[in-house]
């Protein structure tokens, strides 16, 4: 029985480019400021004690962070609320948006996504990666996708030895 000594690696022969998304996880903290603590018996917000509470809070703890606005009860917040939080926010936070943590993430994969450099990937064959261990945001694989069809000339998806093709450039 003979015995081969020469293993071949077709994958890295094929000239196939695998992308794995995860690498464009956001870095830093990710944290959610529910106004639900502000609000009277969970419902009001009350302007007058809002406003001292915005004026004596510590916003310097939000530093650096990556910081979403949200109320997770059913009360009716006023959008100015909000606005002002984001004001008092903004100086120290590293990003502030709207939403819960998980627009937040989908927001920061959106904007590392679209500062990638398409054009390493001009008229190559891309796979990007589908398994690992960080959820990535279905958003990011369109995102992505959208703009690597612009370039590629096909798009697959999974791993290189097993994939589902999803654009051929024609």
């Amino acid at each position: 029985m003979d015995i081969q000594t020469d293993i071949v690696n077709k994958v890295t022969q094929s000239g196939i480019i695998t992308v794995d998304l995860a690498k464009f996880k956001p870095t830093g903290e990710l944290v959610e400021y529910d106004i639900k603590d502000n609000l009277f018996h969970g419902l009001i917000l009350k302007e007058k004690d809002f406003r001292d509470f915005i004026k004596t809070h510590d916003w310097s703890a939000y530093a650096g962070k990556h910081v979403a606005i949200t109320c997770s009860t059913d009360a009716i917040v006023q959008t100015w609320a909000y606005m002002l939080l984001a004001t008092k926010l903004e100086p120290f936070a590293k990003t502030v948006v709207f939403g819960d943590l998980v627009e937040l993430e989908r927001i920061l994969y959106a904007q590392t996504i679209a500062e990638i450099d398409m054009s390493e990937y001009t008229d190559q064959r891309v796979v990007v990666k589908g398994c690992g261990d960080i959820k990535i945001p279905e958003s990011a694989f369109v995102q992505f996708t959208t703009a690597l069809a612009k370039v590629a000339k096909s798009i697959m998806y999974g791993e290189p030895c097993s994939t589902v093709p999803v654009f051929k450039r024609k």
